[in-house]
C-alpha cells in the first residue's frame, strides 16, 4: 500500500521533512517512489507539488494524518483537519485497569448462575422423599 508521508531530514533540533510517496512498510530513511516536496516546521515553509499529490491520491495513496493536515492547511485538498496526538505512556496502564474492572464484574455473574441451578435441584429430591413417605 502506498502512503504519502514525511521523511525526516536536517540535523539535531533543526528538522526538515521531505514529503514523499512510499510503501507503507518501508523504512522512513529508505528509498521512496517519488519526492513531492519539502516542509520546514520552523519557518512554516512548505513547497509541495499539488498536481502530483492529487495524482497519487487518485491512484490510491493514503496521506498520513500529519501530511493530511498540512495538505488541508495549504488548500491542496479539501476537508477538516484530523486530530494528531502522540500516545502517552500513562494511557496503556489506564486501559489495563479499565479492562480488569469489567472482568471482575463478570465473574460474580457467572458464579451466581450455578447457585441458582443448585437451589432449583434441591427441591426435587425433597419431593421424591415426600412421595415415598406418602406411600
Amino acid at each position: 500500500m502506498l502512503v504519502i508521508r514525511f521523511q525526516p531530514r536536517g540535523k539535531k533540533h533543526q528538522p526538515t521533512y521531505r514529503v514523499v510517496v512510499d510503501e507503507k512498510r518501508s523504512k522512513l530513511d529508505g528509498a521512496f517512489v517519488e519526492d513531492l516536496g519539502f516542509y520546514n516546521p520552523h519557518s512554516k515553509e512548505a513547497v509541495i507539488s499539488a498536481d502530483r499529490v492529487q495524482y497519487w491520491i487518485g491512484v490510491g495513496a493514503q496521506p498520513s494524518p500529519s501530511v493530511y493536515n498540512l495538505l488541508v492547511s495549504k488548500k491542496i485538498i479539501e476537508g477538516t483537519k484530523l486530530p494528531v496526538h502522540k500516545k502517552s505512556k500513562k494511557a496503556p496502564a489506564a486501559a489495563e485497569a479499565v479492562a480488569d474492572k469489567p472482568a471482575t464484574a463478570e465473574t460474580p455473574n457467572v458464579e451466581e448462575a450455578p447457585k441458582e441451578e443448585a437451589t432449583a435441584e434441591a427441591p426435587k429430591p425433597e419431593a421424591v422423599e415426600e412421595e415415598s413417605a406418602a406411600e
